[in-house]
């Protein structure tokens, strides 16, 4: 069974850095496009960023909020999706999860027997 762990978040204030990682095993890593998503507190999850496998070039993808803000990357190797989360603003506190999905379905592939996500709460 595939698992999903998100590791890297903290406490942090607006304007900071963090960077967050997804171990992963029970797939093939290298194979898959992988995403973040994101769930605020009382809110519906929310796409945040894609990456393609290489064959597909690993072309990413963000959501309008975050972009120019987060990077997403990975490394095959090591089975991981990283992703670094710059100018950190209030509206980003949200719990983080990674997913074995492209973008279209990422925020319907979460579960609790796969995923463990990792808290970013951005706050003065």
């Amino acid at each position: 069974e595939a698992q999903l762990v998100a590791s890297g978040g903290g406490q942090v204030q607006p304007g900071d850095s963090l960077r967050l990682s997804c171990t992963t095993s029970g797939f093939t890593f290298s194979r898959e496009i992988m995403s973040w998503v994101r769930q605020a507190p009382g809110k519906d999850l929310e796409w945040v960023s894609t990456i393609n496998d290489k064959d597909t070039y690993g072309t990413t993808y963000y959501a309008d909020s975050v972009k120019g803000r987060f990077t997403i990357s990975r490394d095959d190797a090591k089975n991981t999706l990283y992703l670094q989360l710059a100018s950190l603003k209030t509206e980003d506190t949200a719990m983080y999860y990674c997913v074995k999905a492209g973008r279209t379905y990422a925020i319907y592939n979460v579960n609790s027997r796969e995923n463990r996500g990792t808290q970013v709460t951005v706050s003065s």
